[in-house]
């Protein structure tokens, strides 16, 4: 894991430089959360994460400054959909079931990024790169024939709506909030800060004790990620009602 951590390290260092000294933007494949997490402990500013849309979890790093080059970052991202041929003789189909058939084809994790799903569709954000290959090559998600093509944008409410939810928590720590969230005892949600599962903001995090402030977005892996947008008072017992958006 250390040596894949430094081969991750020089390669943002040498993107970085590249762009510096040739003043171009330059682009890393998709990078999941630990991944964005290292970057941003290497490398402090002149880079602009990109996902596609405001919301997705994995994301390119574009090194380059618009103010320094004097134009905007094009990044390579595409969005493919994925639909049944026939609705009627469809599977019910879910993430895993086109992730597992897009890695089936030999396509590499880190040149895919989010996959939306909406209405039985698959709408994948992918470098441009392996666009035209996944458009000749994905014909079958599970047992359901499909087929694929570009298109600009997602469309209208194809992103999953959050839900509202009133939590009351012990404290702001983040164990006792990833606790009072997903129903978990006090020393799980601890074991998941603990096992770097837990990242705020898009950073990974080791702290149990860490409060969590308005705004910040936490994502665990294996249960979401949830947004604590509000305190709306105590209780009688003296804790706390917190307001968050879960996803």
């Amino acid at each position: 894991m250390a040596d894949e951590i430094q081969i991750l390290k020089n390669r943002f260092k040498e993107l970085s430089t590249r762009s510096i000294n040739r003043g171009i933007y330059l682009y890393s494949d998709f990078l999941n959360l630990y991944e964005q997490t290292v970057l941003y402990d290497e490398i402090k500013y002149g880079y602009t994460l990109y996902g596609g849309f405001e919301d997705a979890e994995r994301k390119i790093a574009c090194f380059g400054d618009e103010n320094d080059l004097g134009y905007p970052p094009s990044p390579p991202i595409v969005i493919i959909c994925i639909e049944p041929l026939s609705a009627k003789f469809s599977d019910d189909l879910t993430h895993r079931d086109f992730l597992g058939s897009l890695i089936g084809l030999g396509i590499k994790r880190e040149t895919l990024g989010d996959i939306i799903i909406s209405e039985n569709k698959g709408y994948l954000f992918c470098l441009e790169t392996i666009a035209q290959y996944i458009i000749d090559n994905l014909t079958k998600v599970r047992r359901t024939s499909v087929s694929c093509s570009l298109c600009d944008e997602l469309p209208q409410n194809a992103l999953p709506q959050p839900k509202e939810k009133l939590v009351i928590v012990s404290s702001l720590r983040l164990d006792a909030a990833i606790a009072s969230v997903y129903d978990l005892s006090r020393s799980k949600s601890a074991s998941l800060v603990e096992g770097e599962k837990v990242f705020i903001n898009g950073k990974l995090t080791k702290s149990t004790s860490k409060n969590i402030e308005i705004g910040d977005t936490v994502s665990v892996r294996g249960y979401g990620r949830f947004r604590y947008t509000e305190i709306l008072g105590g209780t009688k017992k003296g804790r706390t009602r917190i307001h968050c958006y879960i996803y």
